[in-house]
């Protein structure tokens, strides 16, 4: 196989358009590898680490597949169709839009901007929907943090929301932006730096009864010292003043002593406030603290934990099945991740991988994986879009004699794969004749996916699937003890 490169000049698309056709470009027989992406400095230079070579501006758009000789001709003409028939489903009665003006035109009212460009030009386009009055989605990464800082004063000041850098999950008035999911409407808001985060405790709100009025994400760098938690603050004003929301969810991880600080000194008066603080020490706080998302939805929400034993005994039944003594959690949620680790380690002790305390790899021992952090996405799409690499770890576990237990999450969403029960179960199915699998589906029955479908699904594989990602941890401890 070899790389063949397009590069078509002057062509824009959003970096999920572009996810969802390299994964098609991807699946087709021949093909190894497609990156789509524009000609920006870091994309190129991701290029040539690869072994590929382009010469395109910032402006243009790059298709690179690596592939048979006699496939990849074949394989560019397709994602150069997909392209354009994906630009094609936009109504005809709308004009393509190429700048911010246009599209406030052609969509009158509007009151919100989403931004997903790379991030050296975010700041301003950021700055240029502020000064048209919008409140700022900003799905971009690579945003220096000082350019954060400047956005989010100048949109406390202007009276607008800055979400993000780095922000996937949002809900406004009941409309879902990013990743969020279809939950029901309710009193309670939440105001998040965690993505996984706020969708999780949205979830189990939602599964509880109890439905949430708005969800607005910070973007994770929110509580930093730097920054002081300046939308933090403004998003709990906002929604203090909303006359839908009863009590105030706060969710994040474990911030800083400075990050505690910060949001206490924004703590809005008149109002119920729950905090869910991941990994959270202990430490006193002048708000309502919980240590994971499942005792912070618990309490917003006034209700008791789901029961579990009859999970519980599934679990001691299958024990007898696997000799490994292992543990391999593949998570695609960064929250998520962060949550089980803090339950487990206590435990089992310092954990492999990217998010535990442990080494970078485990020889046989504890290990678990947030395949969601930039070392796996990397010229590759997020896994809550692409399903292939946890596939590919899945069937190697299913080969390793030590793995007894395998732990992962299953996010659905609006900007989520369409089936990701349906295309894990083949690998969840082999991992589960050698080991036990334990998974939650972080999701609701009114979403594309419908959790309870996606449920099914996993457990006709072979896995247990728990009500709560924290529940799914702890079932995951009770099979190595």
């Amino acid at each position: 196989m070899s790389w063949h490169v397009r590069v078509i000049p002057n062509r824009y698309a959003d970096s999920v358009r572009l996810m969802a056709i390299s994964r098609a470009v991807r699946r087709r027989d021949g093909v190894s590898r497609c990156e789509l992406g524009m000609g920006t400095p870091a994309n190129l230079e991701l290029l040539g680490r690869l072994g590929a070579r382009a010469d395109a501006s910032p402006a243009d758009l790059v298709i690179a597949v690596d592939a048979d000789e006699g496939t990849a001709a074949e394989a560019l003409r397709y994602a150069e169709q997909e392209l354009s028939s994906r630009d094609g489903a936009v109504s005809a009665a709308r004009a393509r839009v190429r700048s911010l003006a246009a599209g406030m035109r052609e969509l009158d009212g509007a009151n919100v901007a989403l931004i997903s460009v790379p991030g050296e030009y975010a700041p301003l386009e950021a700055h240029r929907a502020l000064s048209a009055g919008l409140h700022v989605f900003l799905f971009s990464d690579h945003v220096p943090l000082e350019a954060e800082l400047e956005l989010k004063r100048r949109g406390a000041e202007l009276g607008l929301l800055v979400m993000g850098p780095e922000c996937g999950t949002a809900m406004l008035g009941g409309i879902g932006l990013g990743f969020a999911n279809v939950v029901r409407p309710g009193p309670i808001g939440i105001v998040a730096a965690a993505g996984t985060g706020a969708q999780e405790s949205a979830c189990l709100l939602d599964a509880a009864g109890v439905g949430v009025s708005h969800i607005i994400g910070v973007g994770g760098r929110d509580l930093h010292p730097q920054v002081g938690g300046l939308m933090f603050g403004h998003g709990m004003r906002m929604l203090a003043q909303d006359e839908h929301t009863e009590t105030l969810l706060l969710v994040s991880k474990a911030p800083s002593p400075e990050g505690v600080a910060a949001v206490a000194d924004h703590l809005p008066h008149g109002i119920r406030t729950v905090a869910a603080f991941v990994g959270w020490d202990g430490a006193e706080a002048p708000f309502e603290v919980h240590p994971t998302l499942e005792e912070g939805a618990i309490a917003a929400a006034g209700t008791g934990s789901p029961d579990i034993s009859h999970l519980e005994r599934e679990v001691d039944a299958r024990r007898a099945i696997t000799s490994g003594r292992a543990l391999l959690g593949l998570y695609s949620g960064g929250s998520l991740a962060h949550e089980a680790t803090t339950l487990l380690e206590p435990d089992l002790g310092p954990i492999a991988g990217n998010v535990g305390h442990g080494p970078p790899r485990a020889d046989g021992g504890h290990s678990l994986f947030d395949l969601g952090e930039a070392e796996y996405t990397e010229g590759r799409p997020h896994p809550m879009v692409d399903l292939d690499l946890r596939i590919g770890m899945l069937e190697r576990a299913a080969d390793d004699s030590r793995t007894g237990c395998v732990l992962l999450d299953v996010v659905l969403g609006l900007a989520a794969h369409p089936d990701p029960a349906g295309g894990l179960a083949d690998a969840v199915r082999r991992a589960a004749e050698r080991a036990v699998v334990v998974a939650h589906v972080c999701g609701t029955p009114d979403d594309p996916q419908d959790s309870e479908r996606q449920i099914q699904t996993l457990t006709a594989a072979g896995a247990i699937v728990a009500p709560s990602n924290a529940a799914a941890a702890r079932l995951a401890l009770r099979t190595l003890r």
